[in-house]
């Protein structure tokens, strides 16, 4: 019963180049594996919080006709007595906030900004006091102060400010249109620069007190969205599901992140779709070296397999030595690649990778500003080391079945 076995691992020693050779090339793939799907893991669960954290919330309540023209951003179609949602939220134990975006031209204006010009915006009109509740734009704050109820003040993005020339105390004209459709100007001042974890916060951010957005919109007590916070694991499902009535009674829809943010969702997945076959060249590419090396291992040794079989050996004991020696390099090399990947992925984890410059010069879809952390998956180590092992094995099947195809005296007189 332990014959072929010690006689496998006698043949790895005996031909311990290759088997280095062949061990790497696995390893190096799993590792390669292992790193790719933690990054790629990593920026999806950072984008998804960022997502929540910044843009979305948990949920939110809209008009019924306002999601499908969202993009337009229009006023005409608001959440009726907002904050009296609002309060019935609170007292189901929910945070909740209100919130009014707008669309306006901003308008700058040479001395103190580098030249005259003029850009279309989204504006957010956020609830000073509570929109930390379920926001946290409040902790990123880069320079100058937060917001204050009431005032002509407003918060920028960081990379908004840069590209603008911007500086905190500067002053800018948002002309918009109120809920009935009248042109409105809005003088602001800067009051903040922010930079936060979402690049959309930094490269489009633009918040104004809710108050005083109402004021000069004539909004009253409407809103285009009441969100909420709830938490991240099982519960949320559940809650929301208990929130439906209320919104049905309110003749509100009530729409979870994963529609509040279907581009970034959208985009996720066929990034996680192009990454897995991304991931199936690196196997491919590591099988086919794996295939390469073994078949070269059996052709070298077609005369050694010619004397086993001339001595009796029958070809189903040669085929499992040699599906044997291929398990042991696919296990040796699998395990490398686990502790390579573990190794490298703890620097993943705790350092990442900046992408500072990438991110502020173009838009990768991912809602990470600076550092791509990775994450452990102990589901991704298991899957692979398995893989790296079962896969030696088969590529292994093929040229040892081609090899004893062969007659003996073909075997003994092969060179």
């Amino acid at each position: 019963m332990t014959f072929l076995p010690r006689m496998a691992v006698k043949n790895l020693f005996r031909y311990g180049r290759r088997t280095i050779i062949t061990a790497s090339a696995i390893a190096f793939g799993i590792m390669c594996f292992i790193l790719i799907d933690s990054l790629l893991k990593g920026l999806d669960e950072d984008s998804q919080r960022n997502l929540i954290w910044y843009e979305t919330g948990s949920a939110g309540f809209f008009h019924p006709e306002y999601w499908e023209d969202r993009a337009m951003l229009p006023l005409d179609r608001p959440v009726d007595s907002s904050e009296n949602l609002v309060a019935q939220l609170r007292a189901r134990n929910v945070k909740a906030v209100s919130r009014i975006d707008f669309a306006g031209d901003m308008i700058v204006y040479k001395d103190p900004f580098p030249e005259d010009g003029n850009l279309q915006v989204k504006v957010t009109g956020i609830d000073v006091e509570h929109d930390s509740d379920v926001f946290r734009l409040k902790d990123n704050v880069a320079s100058g102060r937060y917001l204050e109820a009431g005032e002509d003040g407003v918060l920028m993005g960081q990379w908004l400010a840069k590209d603008l020339g911007a500086e905190v105390g500067y002053p800018l004209t948002i002309v918009t249109r109120t809920f009935d459709g009248y042109f409105q100007t809005m003088d602001l001042e800067i009051v903040g620069i922010l930079e936060s974890d979402n690049p959309v916060v930094n490269r489009y951010g633009m918040y104004v007190p809710l108050d005083t957005v109402r004021y000069a919109l004539d909004m009253d007590d409407y809103a285009t969205g009441v969100y909420v916070s709830l938490p991240r694991d099982s519960r949320e499902a559940a809650m929301l599901a208990e929130l439906q009535p209320l919104a049905a009674d309110a003749g509100l829809d009530l729409l979870d992140w994963r529609i509040l943010g279907a581009d970034y969702v959208d985009l996720a997945a066929a990034k996680r779709s192009g990454s897995s076959s991304v991931l199936f060249l690196v196997f491919l590419i590591a099988a086919v070296g794996i295939s390469n090396t073994i078949l070269m291992s059996v052709f070298e040794r077609i005369r050694e397999l010619g004397m086993m079989r001339a001595m009796g050996m029958k070809n189903k004991s040669i085929r499992n030595l040699f599906l044997m020696e291929a398990a042991g390099i696919g296990f040796t090399g699998s395990l490398g690649g686990v502790i390579l990947g573990a190794l490298v992925n703890l620097f993943l984890v705790n350092k990442g990778i900046d992408y500072s410059e990438t991110m502020e010069s173009g838009d990768m879809g991912y809602r990470i500003s600076a550092i791509a952390y990775g994450t452990w998956d102990p589901t991704t180590f298991i899957t692979a080391f398995v893989i790296g092992t079962v896969m030696a094995v088969l590529v292994a099947w093929l040229p040892t079945r081609r090899a004893l195809k062969l007659d003996i005296p073909v075997c003994l007189r092969y060179n």
